[in-house]
């Protein structure tokens, strides 16, 4: 028998092992490139085999909807012409003539034109009917907003024909309108409550919110203002180094904003940098169950903090971040990629076993009273967490309940109001009279304050209303109508006082039926205890 040297042999195990290893390592790699050759080789036999011909994007974009739906409610897919309509409002500029407009009787309304825009700057006024756009009819064709704010909006330097009705004018005008970069606000209004108390809304976090606010704050503080009601309401968030800029404003320098962490995502924090411009002064944050994100980043940290207080309703419980992902065709994939918290430890993401219940959880807070008592609102001990200064407790993984409650106002609102808004008739009535009575108006309010003072609304502008509402279905009913009255009338007045000025004055308006921005009013008047 032949011996062999025990290097040899050696060397021979050793080759096995490595062959075996090999093969390990493939048999591992073709498990885990399984998932992908499966994909593959579905569109493959459907591409080659299929008996009928078929939309291959369409496949790939079911697709990728189907694997992102497994996932969830915030990880999505969006085609290049939604990511397009997506970004707009939160870049803060898009390409088109610069008006602000409504759709009233089958009618474009021009309520008022962007100041120094394109439209401004042709002759455009408030008040005004776009009936044609390039020789295409748009009046009474029942077109709808969609189709009728693309033949508007169009590239930078490009040009477009108008043909416009103008009130006390015989004939159709025609303006030839140079399209521009257009400004859009994600700060709808600011403006002083008491003489030491500013309001400041914002209803989203854009590339543009930060540098508002700061100008807002600054001419808020040159009226004389030393406290801040901060609207978060119904805002839905946006970009998170926004909802960051704006808590720096509020916090210490060194103290932490928020935490992001997630599985393929290190822990990354964010902490205040100490140049804030409203340190010192009382804050106070109104939030709603419409509040979401960036709102909740900016709620928690005043929360955690001790900074400031959070009135209103619990926040909607988004604690997730996605990640942005481009794809070839302009599509975008946005994917969550962590978790966000709050400086205490809080994820205030609301549990997503499904989407269904996810989406219907707003619903079934209303069915079991939690918009009417804070009683209704039960979280475990298990989430329960305490602010970093004063010891409180607060509790994550359902949004951000706010340190004091204000329940949904029910008093003012009945069937009737609700059917007169649902089908339009507010809306239809009011430019109705704006259409007649701007320049009246015009000419006897010079200011807001004037207007804010003495407007109001005659007996026959409210049989109009009612007569309307009668058009449209609206059966009338006495004993509803005089519970809503003073809602109607303060609604008119606001969507008026909207056309006549801008969104600032439509909110200071309005705000008049608003229980948390009054409360808000109420605690900082009463009470010298909220941070500052």
């Amino acid at each position: 028998m032949k011996k062999y040297p025990l290097y040899w042999i050696a060397s021979l195990i050793a080759c096995f092992l490595s062959i075996g290893t090999l093969h390990a390592q493939e048999k591992k790699e073709r498990r885990s490139d399984m998932p992908l050759r499966k994909l593959q080789l579905a569109q493959f036999a459907i591409a080659n085999l299929y008996v009928d011909n078929t939309d291959e994007n369409k496949l790939v974009e079911s697709a990728i909807k189907g694997m992102l739906e497994e996932l969830d409610p915030h990880s999505t897919y969006s085609n290049a012409e939604e990511v397009k309509k997506m970004n707009e409002p939160l870049q803060g500029n898009f390409d088109g003539i610069g008006i602000q407009f409504n759709l009233a009787e089958d009618t474009l309304f021009v309520i008022q034109p962007v100041s120094g825009g394109p439209s401004e700057k042709v002759g455009l006024r408030a008040g005004d009917r776009i009936v044609e756009v390039n020789d295409t009819l748009i009046a009474g064709v029942k077109m709808s907003t969609e189709d009728i704010t693309r033949r508007l909006k169009g590239p930078k330097g490009t040009k477009v024909n108008v043909k416009v009705v103008r009130r006390g004018v015989a004939e159709k005008l025609t303006f030839t309108i140079t399209r521009d970069k257009i400004p859009v606000y994600s700060l709808d209004a600011s403006h002083m409550m008491t003489p030491q108390i500013g309001y400041i809304k914002i209803n989203r976090f854009a590339a543009t919110t930060h540098e508002e606010f700061m100008d807002a704050l600054a001419s808020l503080k040159g009226q004389g203002m030393q406290d801040l009601i901060l609207d978060l309401q119904g805002n839905g968030g946006g970009y998170l180094n926004a909802a960051i800029d704006i808590a720096n404003e509020f916090l210490k320098g060194g103290e932490l904003i928020v935490y992001t962490e997630g599985r393929r995502n290190p822990r990354r924090e964010f902490f205040a940098k100490g140049n804030g411009k409203h340190q010192q002064g009382r804050l106070i944050v109104l939030v709603d169950e419409y509040s979401a994100s960036a709102s909740e980043i900016v709620s928690g940290a005043v929360q955690d903090w001790d900074r400031g207080m959070v009135v209103g309703r619990r926040t909607f419980g988004k604690g997730l971040v996605q990640r942005p992902i481009d794809l070839p065709d302009g599509s975008m994939i946005r994917l969550t990629v962590a978790r966000y918290y709050t400086p205490s430890g809080r994820c205030i993401q609301k549990p997503y076993e499904s989407i269904e219940k996810y989406n219907a959880d707003l619903i079934e807070r209303y069915n079991r009273g939690e918009m009417m008592s804070a009683d209704s609102i039960h979280f475990p001990d298990s989430l329960k967490s305490q602010t970093l200064k004063l010891g409180r407790t607060v509790y994550g993984g359902g949004g951000i309940m706010p340190d004091y409650f204000v329940p949904v106002d029910t008093t003012l609102y009945t069937q009737y109001h609700s059917q007169l808004s649902n089908k339009g008739v507010l809306l239809k009535v009011h430019f109705q009279l704006i259409d007649t009575y701007r320049e009246k108006w015009e000419k006897k309010f010079k200011d807001y304050a004037t207007f804010c003072q003495e407007f109001k609304l005659s007996d026959k502008m409210m049989d109009q209303l009612i007569e309307e509402g009668k058009k449209e279905g609206v059966e009338y009913n006495e004993e509803q109508y005089k519970k809503s009255e003073p809602l109607i009338r303060l609604q008119l007045k606001a969507l008026i006082a909207r056309d006549l000025w801008d969104m600032n004055e439509y909110y200071h308006t309005i705000n008049a039926a608003n229980e948390s921005v009054k409360k808000a009013v109420e605690l900082l008047t009463n009470n010298t205890s909220i941070g500052g």
